[in-house]
């Protein structure tokens, strides 16, 4: 239990920071796109309204987005750049931070026990493993890289 409570704490600061740090880089562009040419495009009603939308509503989403991969970031930076208030922006980074962390540290730690378990007992079998996909990864890295070569190559033949 203890190990759980230490990693879910570690991941929870980790999410703390990177989340809000996110959020911080789009607020920074959104003011940096507010002073460029692209201002009076964002300045449009429909944007507005869009803005307005994710500064009431945009909390539950930006609480959600951390139990998805790949959409958090997103989600983040978009808050941040749409100008999301702090006192609406910080409760569902908090709560999602949380909901991450803990997934991520029962759900990580059990399949890193698992993985342990699996080489302990088969260390010879899971050598082979690891080489096997090694080598099976490489592999698809030079036949992505050769094909990569040939195409580029037929065009510069092709318009010579």
């Amino acid at each position: 239990m203890d190990r759980i409570a230490l990693t879910a704490g570690a991941l929870y600061v980790i999410v703390l920071l990177r989340a809000g740090g996110t959020f911080a880089v789009g607020w920074l562009a959104g003011a940096g796109a507010r002073r460029s040419r692209f201002a009076e495009r964002i300045s449009s009603a429909k944007f507005r309204r869009a803005e307005r939308a994710i500064q009431r509503w945009g909390a539950p989403v930006v609480a959600v987005s951390f139990l998805t991969v790949g959409f958090q970031t997103a989600a983040n930076f978009l808050a941040g750049s749409m100008r999301m208030p702090l006192p609406r922006y910080l409760p569902a980074l908090f709560v999602g931070g949380a909901a991450w962390a803990l997934i991520y540290a029962t759900a990580g730690l059990g399949v890193l026990e698992v993985l342990g378990r699996l080489f302990a007992e088969r260390a010879a079998l899971g050598v082979s493993a690891v080489a096997v996909l090694l080598l099976a990864v490489c592999g698809v890295v030079v036949y992505r890289r050769r094909r990569a070569g040939l195409s580029s190559g037929d065009t510069m033949a092709e318009e010579s």
